[in-house]
């Protein structure tokens, strides 16, 4: 058996798990991730709570296939946008990593931002690093208790105000609230509610760094997208070996010293753990902390900073480090692509939809005019979807057959936002000019605006 703080066997695959302290760091890389902490969730916790044109303004309504983004209302019929957002997510994450490594896991990734919240509401209750590896070797006392206790307190409900902010992505949060607040729930909001939050509470409160290190597969591929010209925070050991104490002031390379004092403040401050001068690890997430902790030692050591830096292994080795190389021309190339091709397919996204269905309880039917003369029927159902954010008036037409005629030819139709409304349609067409199946269009315009049309093709059937 290992201790908490030893490795384990050389024999075995398992080591158990050692809780990781890291101690709060200040500088510019740790003043943009908060910045990017505050912007990202500002997003999640705010955008329910915006409204546009009379509705929230992001909603994923599942009961009724639509999703509201702002102006735009998207159907099951417009998932090919959704898909080339996850597409050109995917190549932003491919480039990004080209270039920067794992910039993605350490300012942005969900995991990293709500960690970030749950360690502030830790040293806010529990204190710094110090003071929190006291109080967990401490004894139970009324002081360890109320300490724990807080804390507990604290990610439970901002875990379980996480929940329903996702729920209210999905049911209208400003409905919402006054049914948690009631307890009046339904099933599935309560569920996702409490899923949600406790996945959060889980992830972020106590499982942290595994994560990245055991549950992300991002973690495991990164290093195919990696090159000797990709940013990594890298240790500069030929500046830095061999390690040594020495007065501030003093110059290393006077005393056969490198700059690095074995203070092990990178260590002390990584989220992850990990000793960033033994190298590139997998485990490392990018976030910098190393960075701005080294800088700072280095300042009270009068020494230069960049002893742990962003750089390129090119560089390191005193080579010319090359931006422009084929991985990321072709990373960057389709990107590119697939942003101009997202953006003009939205662009022509007719915000009118109509599907044209045949009565089947009956192929035609054979009617008389008052004169006598033999006419067929055909029964049909339009349904006519207004992918718009504003109600709009509708012309129909037929064409197809000579003599044609339709019930509601020339009729306005009105259909109000994001709705669906159906409509039957008798086509009607004397038995000289009507014979076997026959093609016919429809043809419905908007009548004010930009007079979007829609044209779907059927077969009216006589004998």
């Amino acid at each position: 058996m290992t201790r908490a703080n030893e490795a384990a066997p050389a024999d075995s695959y398992y080591a158990k798990h050692r809780k990781i302290y890291p101690r709060e760091v200040q500088g510019r890389f740790t003043r943009l991730r908060t910045i990017a902490v505050f912007a990202l969730l500002g997003l999640y916790y705010l955008l329910p709570w915006m409204n546009w044109n009379g509705r929230q303004a992001i909603l994923f309504d599942l009961p009724a296939r639509q999703f509201h983004l702002f102006g735009l209302v998207m159907w099951p019929q417009d998932f090919i946008f959704l898909t080339l957002l996850l597409v050109i997510a995917g190549l932003t994450l491919f480039f990004s990593t080209a270039l920067a490594g794992r910039l993605w896991c350490g300012f942005a990734c969900p995991q990293t931002v709500w960690t970030e919240v749950f360690l502030w509401m830790e040293r806010a209750i529990e204190g710094d690093r110090a003071r929190r590896l006291k109080l967990d070797r401490a004894p139970w006392s009324l002081q360890k208790l109320l300490r724990k206790g807080g804390k507990q307190l604290a990610w439970i409900t901002f875990a379980l105000w996480t929940g329903f902010t996702f729920v209210g992505f999905f049911t209208p949060i400003r409905t919402l609230l006054p049914s948690a607040l009631a307890f009046q729930l339904g099933p599935w909001e309560t569920f996702w509610s409490l899923f949600y939050g406790f996945a959060t509470y889980g992830n972020a409160g106590y499982l942290r760094e595994q994560v990245c290190k055991y549950m992300c597969p991002y973690a495991r591929f990164q290093s195919a997208m990696f090159d000797k010209d990709t940013l990594v925070i890298t240790y500069d050991a030929h500046r830095g070996e061999p390690r040594g104490s020495r007065p501030r002031g003093l110059d290393a390379r006077s005393r056969g010293q490198g700059d690095c004092i074995d203070c092990k403040a990178c260590v002390q401050v990584c989220p992850t753990g990990i000793d960033i001068r033994q190298g590139l690890q997998y485990e490392c997430i990018s976030c910098a902390a190393c960075v701005d902790a080294c800088d700072s030692v280095m300042d009270q050591m009068q020494s230069p900073r960049g002893l742990i830096r962003f750089t390129t292994q090119h560089a390191l080795d005193g080579k010319a480090t090359q931006l422009l190389r084929p991985r990321v021309i072709v990373y960057g190339t389709l990107l590119a692509l697939l942003c101009v091709a997202f953006v003009v397919s939205l662009s022509l996204r007719k915000p009118l939809a109509m599907d044209v269905l045949r009565d089947r309880s009956a192929l035609y039917r054979e009617v008389q005019d008052a004169n006598g003369e033999q006419w067929f029927e055909n029964a049909y159902e339009l349904r006519v979807m207004n992918k718009d954010s504003e109600a709009h008036h509708y012309t129909l037409t037929v064409a197809g057959l000579d003599q044609l005629t339709v019930d509601t030819a020339g009729a306005k139709l009105a259909v109000g936002p994001g709705e669906v409304t159906s409509i039957p349609v008798r086509l009607r067409a004397p038995g000289s000019s009507a014979h076997g199946s026959r093609p016919v269009q429809f043809m419905l315009q908007q009548t004010e605006g930009n007079q979007s049309t829609v044209t779907e093709k059927s077969r009216f059937i006589a004998p």
